[in-house]
């Protein structure tokens, strides 16, 4: 939403088309948004006298001043000026006092609110499925998480706060100045138009200035993010991008530096404008007192004390002008929060949950006749795999990309559920286990490593909360990396960097694995685990993890021979089929699929790739 201030708060603003669109094509039912505050009800109760008697108060001053004016000075009334004074300084010390209090009211309101909602969405994104993150940019998320329920804030504290408190300010100053001079409420009424819209044109010639500006700030947040972040500057060094980069920055920041100043002309312009306005009314109103026909007798107290009344209307009436366009955007606010609270979970917890006791859970895994389709795909990523990988076995999966064999592991995670068919765990479907049972029992480590910007130990203890620094250290020794650690300075209590970037791809991957290993997981998904390695890190790597296997269900995705060989069952997929199974000299007696891919290590590498 984009406004333009005027120099006494009022708002020169339309209405953004972004969010007549969103609330066009998600619309917000005002019940649900007034639902969100009912449990603070008395508390808004209070927020709404405090803004009405600050109002009501304010407005004694005048009539104070005209007191002292009219009778404490011309009569040398020393007790009624005392009294006057002492009036004014009570009305400004109770204003600020109710001032102090709203502020506080609506201020925890609106942070209470807010703590519902971030922490409310927080939650149900946690529970949105895998397909939901791959679908969606993650700046949109963080944005509805950090700027969409942060604006609830100025949602309580000044849209409507303001709303009540111009509203009533500007009922307050109209009778107020009617009871001073109807003849002068009169000149107001017709001259006060006029400014208004005068002051708002000028005002919204900064409008286009200052959206033409926010975009070019975006501009250069973007390339800042882009160029100065970790991979954008390994991008930009190893292409040589750097001083077109720069050119480009430059170009950027030229434009703001001209936008500025068109700016500050505009704000200049509009200025001078409101200058002669407040200077106008207020002469037009002494034109009028001095003539018998439109002074009715007027004293100097009243004249005064009416056109301190009339200054004060300009702002509040420029606030309720704008009271549609603050609704629109508050609601479209909602709105957008609204959309990902009302995200269908695709992965859920089951109503009725299985028995399932993790202390004596073997590690049964069995695929029944499983087919799943993407929802952004039309064809099918897996077809009636019907497998049993018994407990304590190894499976490895073979097949050219995008054949299936991720697919597989994930519905294994149950990060995904089946289109059609079944996926069992020791003859239970995975979608009747609670998902911290599966997550308990299927331990997954990707090619896709990812490391917290923390300590090594605080990367491993991610899975881990409550592991002692002795089942760490265990863990690191069967991933083959405690040495590596122990070498370092500060050894687990490294920084590992920012997507631990400090670190090669073996030794993130090395840490990726003792931080599976430390769930001692029952089933071990290997997907790609070892594709960052070199031969001799892999070949210790897989002799840790060989030895971690023992007892486990096993299912790897590997791209060299020396891993798939050693494994009970091989399965080769195409097109998301099984188009045979077996150990590796049986697949190898079968001359097939597999059999090819043997006698060409190189192309068994890039069909698993």
């Amino acid at each position: 939403m984009e406004h333009v201030m005027t120099p006494r708060g009022g708002r020169a603003a339309r209405i953004n088309p972004a969010d007549r669109r969103q609330l066009r094509d998600s619309p917000v039912s005002l019940r649900r948004v007034v639902a969100l505050f009912a449990p603070y009800r008395w508390r808004l109760l209070l927020v709404t006298i405090l803004i009405v008697a600050s109002s009501v108060v304010s407005l004694a001053s005048p009539f104070l001043l005209k007191m002292v004016l009219d009778d404490a000075l011309p009569h040398k009334n020393v007790t009624l000026l005392l009294w006057a004074v002492g009036g004014m300084l009570a009305v400004t010390v109770l204003s600020s006092i109710f001032g102090v209090l709203q502020t506080w009211q609506s201020t925890v309101i609106g942070q209470r609110v807010m703590h519902y909602l971030r922490t409310s969405v927080f939650s149900h994104l946690q529970r949105q499925s895998l397909g939901f993150f791959t679908r969606t940019r993650g700046g949109e998320v963080q944005s509805r998480l950090t700027n969409d329920i942060g604006g609830m804030q100025s949602v309580v504290t000044s849209t409507a706060t303001s709303v009540a408190s111009n509203l009533t300010t500007a009922v307050g100053t109209a009778i107020a100045m009617a009871a001073l001079s109807w003849r002068l409420s009169l000149l107001s009424l017709i001259v006060l138009p006029p400014s208004i819209w005068l002051t708002r044109r000028v005002a919204l010639m900064r409008r286009d200035i200052t959206a033409r500006m926010q975009r070019r700030m975006a501009d250069m947040q973007t390339q800042v993010e882009e160029s100065l972040s970790i991979s954008g500057v390994l991008l930009g060094k190893t292409l040589g991008t750097g001083p077109v980069l720069s050119s480009k920055f430059a170009d950027t920041s030229k434009d703001l530096v001209d936008l500025e100043v068109k700016s500050q002309l505009a704000g200049r312009w509009r200025m001078a404008t409101m200058s002669i306005i407040f200077a106008a009314i207020p002469a037009l109103i002494y034109l009028a007192a001095g003539f018998p026909a439109t002074s009715g007798g007027m004293t100097i107290g009243t004249l005064v004390a009416f056109t301190t009344l009339q200054s004060a209307l300009f702002r509040p009436l420029m606030g309720l002008l704008n009271v549609g366009v603050s609704i629109t955007s508050s609601m479209a606010l909602f709105s957008r929060i609204f959309e990902y609270q009302d995200l269908t979970i695709d992965i859920d917890e089951p109503a009725d949950p299985a028995p399932f006791d993790l202390a004596t859970a073997r590690g049964d895994v069995r695929f029944e006749h499983v087919s799943f389709r993407y929802a952004d795909s039309d064809r099918l990523a897996l077809d009636d795999i019907d497998l049993e990988v018994p407990a304590g076995t190894h499976l490895a999966l073979v097949g050219e990309t995008g054949s299936g064999k991720s697919t597989m592991a994930s519905l294994v995670a149950r990060l995904y559920d089946p289109t059609a068919g079944r996926m069992l765990i020791d003859d239970v479907d995975v979608r009747d286990l609670p998902l911290s049972t599966v997550a308990a029992m299927v331990g997954v480590v990707s090619q896709e490593t990812y490391l917290l910007h923390s300590t090594i130990r605080e990367n491993l203890r991610y899975a881990k909360p409550d592991a002692t620094d002795d089942e760490i250290e265990a863990a690191a020794r069967a991933a083959q990396i405690h040495d590596h650690i122990a070498s370092l300075p500060d050894g687990y209590d490294t920084i590992v960097g920012a997507r631990g970037h400090r670190f090669s791809g073996g030794e993130k991957q090395r840490v990726a694995i003792a931080r599976t290993l430390l769930r001692d997981p029952r089933i071990l998904v290997l997907d790609e685990a070892t594709s960052a390695l070199d031969n001799e890190t892999e070949r210790a790597v897989q002799a840790a993890i060989d030895t971690a296997s023992h007892g486990r269900t096993t299912i790897t995705i590997a791209h060299r021979l020396s891993t798939i060989r050693d494994a009970d069952t091989i399965a080769v997929l195409d097109h998301g089929s099984i188009v045979e199974s077996g150990d590796h000299h049986s697949l190898i007696d079968a001359d097939g699929r597999y059999a090819a891919l043997a006698a060409n290590p190189s192309a068994l590498a890039e069909s698993v790739s």
